[in-house]
């Protein structure tokens, strides 16, 4: 599904996709629906994803597409309406490649619920980061159910009653971003990362997520025998027995 705000490019084993609505720095639900079928997809290419803005901020939350009719008043018929929403953020979770966040500028609402999703992710010094929504008399529940399990309950609360922003510092400390780099070493930081991650063998690259996305809802013996199974998989595949260059 190709469309016109959101921009994707092969770049040898990276799959770049970068949101690309200059005019509000939004994400149209159209958007998101491309966005979850881009990274399903992208590890028959690639062997990870890297997520941009063109900026200046990385998102400044969900907008409905330019043409569409007003939200549906009957509840259960509205709710189908945030499905493209919901599955971005199952897509984010499910794809098997890493994906890579770069954040920059304000990231707010559907931008802090995916860059928490981003399995790595890299913000600059200078971005700022909120839940917004409660401010305009919407429950921020959308946004919740991406981070409920990336941020502690205290930080998802006060950020979601308050919508105060934070920084990127703090955004860290949250367990929202991996990493806050100043902001004119933001890019060759991803590169530096990017190029020591696809050195790594690919069943190493795809086992690791797969173990992270998986483990967690197993109770403990069900975890640690996932890992003896992936650990015996993974380690004895011809990949893993060659030399690191």
């Amino acid at each position: 599904m190709s469309h016109p705000h959101l921009l994707i490019q092969q770049d040898g084993r990276l799959l770049r996709i970068q949101l690309n609505r200059a005019e509000d720095n939004g994400t149209s639900d159209s958007m998101a629906a491309a966005l979850s079928e881009a990274v399903l997809n992208a590890h028959e290419t690639s062997d990870a994803v890297i997520l941009t803005s063109v900026g200046p901020d990385f998102c400044t939350g969900r907008i409905r597409d330019a043409g569409t009719t007003p939200p549906a008043a009957e509840a259960y018929t509205r709710r189908d309406e945030y499905d493209s929403i919901f599955n971005s953020y199952k897509a984010l979770r499910s794809c098997k490649v890493p994906v890579i966040g770069v954040i920059e500028g304000r990231c707010m609402g559907f931008g802090t619920a995916i860059a928490s999703l981003c399995d790595v992710s890299f913000a600059s010094e200078s971005a700022t980061f909120n839940i917004p929504e409660i401010a305009h008399n919407v429950m921020p529940t959308m946004v919740m159910s991406a981070i409920y399990d990336r941020m502690n309950r205290n930080a998802i609360l006060w950020m979601a009653y308050s919508a105060d922003f934070i920084s990127a510092q703090q955004a860290m400390t949250y367990g929202i971003v991996s990493n806050v780099v100043a902001a004119d070493k933001l890019h060759a930081e991803v590169a530096r990362f990017c190029e020591i991650l696809l050195s790594r063998p690919r069943p190493a690259i795809l086992g690791l997520k797969e173990y992270l996305r998986v483990a967690p809802r197993m109770d403990e013996q069900g975890a640690i025998d996932y890992a003896r199974s992936l650990h015996s998989m993974v380690n004895t595949s011809a990949a893993m027995k060659r030399k690191a260059h």
